[in-house]
């Protein structure tokens, strides 16, 4: 098939760009649970043909935050109280895994790039700048999920990060998450794959704590 105008000149699909720019205005509240993502409207405001709008909310949907609702078409969807119990007891499974995947197989480097994240949600923080701060704790998690190196690992937590990095958006409390990702690292760091997981299940159980009907 052939590639849409917009994209024959560019090294990065441009369906890819308007996900990660609907992405954001979801995390970010400007488009609240139920909001319709009208995709004719999209296309005018992103100045594109309406193809890259439509693979855009394709891939929201696979990653669980935008659902199709048949009266109303593309939606920003919403989690019940099963659903994200739910997602919490299958990122316990996957997640510990790729903490002790990782504690095994970090280079230097890979751990340098932790610590650069975290020192940029620490740094957002002190300037008050939440959303960049959010960025930097979902990138420390999808790093992690990188050094684990683990490709079936990989394709399985992918439809699941979008939804976990969402959710995480109402966790109020960000200097002590980043504190969380601090011992998160020192365990992964410490090369010890055990002191990992138990590190990586501590932070899960106490995060799920903070959504009612998940704990």
């Amino acid at each position: 098939m052939a590639q849409p105008a917009e994209e024959t000149q560019r090294e990065r699909p441009l369906r890819e760009d308007i996900r990660d720019t609907l992405r954001g205005r979801i995390f970010e509240g400007y488009y609240p649970p139920g909001t319709r993502l009208i995709e004719r409207d999209l296309a005018a405001e992103f100045n594109v043909s309406r193809l890259p709008v439509r693979e855009a909310l394709r891939m929201l949907r696979q990653e669980g935050i935008v659902a199709e609702r048949a009266s109303r078409g593309m939606v920003v969807a919403s989690l019940s109280e099963k659903e994200v119990a739910d997602l919490f007891d299958v990122r316990i499974s996957l997640e510990v895994l790729a903490c002790r995947l990782a504690a095994q197989r970090a280079t230097d480097e890979d751990l340098a790039g932790l610590v650069r994240l975290l020192d940029d949600a620490e740094e957002a923080l002190a300037r008050g700048a939440v959303a960049e701060a959010h960025r930097a704790n979902s990138g420390f998690h999808d790093e992690v999920t990188r050094i684990a190196d683990n490709g079936f690992l990989r394709s399985a937590l992918e439809p699941l990060q979008g939804r976990m990095h969402w959710l995480f958006r109402h966790v109020s409390d960000l200097p002590e998450l980043v504190r969380e990702h601090r011992e998160l690292y020192e365990a992964i760091a410490s090369k010890d794959p055990d002191r990992a997981a138990e590190q990586s299940v501590h932070h899960i159980e106490k995060y799920r704590e903070q959504f009612p009907g998940t704990a």
